[in-house]
C-alpha cells in the first residue's frame, strides 16, 4: 500500500499560484480540504495478517477467488493456534460466516495466476464460540492518540494531513490491549490537537480536551523523518510518549532505501509503538494519570448541633407522644416588637421545639415556621387558650391577637350602652 502525497502538494501549490495571479482570495490553511483520515473499525475482529498465497485458475477472477479461499483456511489455522484452539480446520461454509473482511496488503494478478499477501478479519464473537474461548478482552482505559510527524524540521499533528496519521488510521487495533481513541482530523481537531498542546502540562485544559473525546489519558506517538538525499534512503526515529508531561516510554529507529517505502516504514513503526505501549501497560509504567480526573466535589460543611436539654425533650415527647412536624403560622406584624413577642409566646407552648420567622413584612402579614411535637389541632387549641384567634387548620394557620373578648352572657345590643 503506497501513499503518494507529493503530487497532491504540487497540485495545491499550482492552484494557489493561479489564484494569486488572477487576484482571487486564498483561503487559510485550516479551512477546507481534508486534514486526516478516518480510522478503520477493528474493535470487534480478530486479525491475521501477512498470509501469503500463490494459486492458479482458469481465469484471473477464479484464481483470485481461490486465493482468498486459501487465505481464509491458512489464517484460521494461525488464529486457532494463537488462541489455543489446536489449529483444526473447519468447512469453507463456516469460514464464510466467520470472516468479516479481507485486507489486500499486496497482490499481483495475472491471466491465470494470483500472488498476494493478505490479511483476514474474523468476527470475534463467532470465532470465540467455535474455539471455546472467552471473547472478553482486558483493555486499558480510553487513550486519546495524537500522532506527531516531524519532516523537514516542522512538526504537524492534524494541521495538515500526514502519512503518520494515515498509518495510525490504517492500523487495526482489535488485537491490542490499548483502547486507542483516534481522531479523524475533522472539525475542531486541528485547533485542539496540535504540537503545541502536547507540550503543555496544564491539567485544566487537558481535562476539557479529554472530556471532548471521551478519553482518560493521552498518548503521543512521534516520528521524525530524515531524508538522506532526494530519492535516497529515509530514516525514521520513532518515540512512544505518554501523558500531559510528554513522558518517553521508548524509542527505536527504522530505515528504508527509497521514499516509496515510507508507507511500509510507518506501518511497521505503528506496530512496534503499539507493542511498546502494551509492554509498558503490562509492567505498570503506563498508568492513567489521575491528576487528569475531574476534582472531587467539595464536601458539605458540617454544622455542630447546639447543646439541647435532653430532660426537657423527654418531657415534651412524653406530653405530646408524637414526632415534630412543621407548621406555618401567619401573623400580623404592625411593628418589629410584635415579632419577638409572638415568637416568645409560641416557644412557651409545650411541645414547640422552635419558632422562627422566615418572612418578615412590617405593617403586613409575616410567616413563622414552628416545629411542633404533636397534632396541629392541639397547637390550635393551645393558641386559642392563650387569647389568639386561629383561622385555618392543619399545617398552615393564621393567628390574630384579640385584645378583649365579650362575656358570653352579655347581649350584643347592650355592647354600645354605657
Amino acid at each position: 500500500m503506497r501513499i503518494r502525497a507529493l503530487p497532491t502538494v504540487l497540485a495545491g501549490a499550482i492552484a494557489a499560484g493561479a489564484l494569486l495571479l488572477s487576484g482571487g482570495a486564498v483561503l487559510a490553511q485550516i479551512e477546507g480540504g481534508s486534514r486526516g483520515a478516518a480510522p478503520v473499525d477493528s474493535g470487534s475482529a480478530y486479525e491475521v495478517s501477512g498470509v501469503m498465497v500463490d494459486v492458479a485458475g482458469k481465469t484471473a477472477d477464479a484464481a483470485r477467488y481461490s486465493g482468498w479461499r486459501l487465505a481464509q483456511r491458512k489464517a484460521w489455522v494461525q488464529l486457532s493456534n494463537r488462541l489455543g484452539g489446536g489449529g483444526g480446520l473447519v468447512s469453507d461454509g463456516t469460514l464464510d460466516s466467520l470472516v468479516s473482511g479481507i485486507v489486500v496488503e499486496n497482490e499481483q494478478i495475472g491471466p491465470q495466476r494470483y500472488i498476494a499477501k493478505l490479511g483476514v478479519l474474523f468476527d470475534r464473537g463467532r470465532a470465540g464460540s467455535i474455539l471455546g474461548i472467552s471473547t472478553y478482552a482486558d483493555r486499558s482505559q480510553p487513550m486519546l492518540t495524537i500522532p506527531i510527524q516531524y519532516s523537514g524540521g516542522v512538526g504537524q499533528a492534524f494541521e495538515q494531513s500526514t502519512q503518520w496519521q494515515q498509518a495510525w488510521a490504517r492500523y487495526r487495533t482489535g488485537n491490542s490491549s490499548i483502547d486507542y481513541v483516534r481522531p479523524s482530523g475533522s472539525g475542531p481537531d486541528a485547533l485542539l490537537l496540535n504540537v503545541g498542546q502536547t507540550q503543555r502540562p496544564g491539567r485544566g485544559w487537558w481535562r476539557t480536551i479529554l472530556d471532548q473525546y471521551g478519553a482518560s489519558d493521552v498518548l503521543t506517538p512521534v516520528v521524525k523523518l530524515y531524508r538522506q538525499w532526494p530519492g535516497g534512503p529515509v530514516i525514521g526515529v520513532f518515540e512512544a510518549r505518554h501523558g500531559p508531561d510528554n513522558d518517553l516510554i521508548g524509542s527505536f529507529t527504522l530505515r528504508v532505501g527509497t521514499p516509496d517505502g515510507i508507507a511500509q516504514l510507518l506501518d511497521t513503526g505503528v506496530k512496534r509503538i503499539d507493542d511498546l505501549y502494551q509492554q509498558a501497560r503490562r509492567n505498570g509504567s503506563l498508568r492513567v494519570d489521575y491528576s487528569l480526573s475531574p476534582p472531587p466535589p467539595p464536601e458539605a460543611a458540617t454544622i455542630d448541633d447546639l447543646p439541647t436539654d435532653e430532660t426537657a425533650d423527654a418531657n415534651t415527647a412524653a406530653l405530646t407522644g408524637g414526632e415534630g412536624i412543621s407548621v406555618i403560622v401567619q401573623f400580623d406584624t404592625p411593628a418589629a416588637a410584635n415579632v419577638s413577642s409572638i415568637e416568645a409566646a409560641l416557644r412557651a407552648i409545650p411541645g414547640v421545639r422552635s419558632a422562627a420567622t422566615t418572612s418578615l413584612a412590617l405593617g403586613g402579614v409575616s410567616l413563622m415556621r414552628v416545629a411542633y411535637d404533636g397534632d396541629p389541632a392541639a397547637l390550635k387549641t393551645a393558641l386559642e387558650a392563650r387569647g389568639y384567634q386561629v383561622f385555618g387548620s392543619g399545617q398552615t394557620i393564621r393567628i390574630r391577637r384579640v385584645a378583649q373578648l365579650l362575656p358570653p352572657d352579655l347581649p350584643a345590643d347592650n355592647a354600645t350602652t354605657g
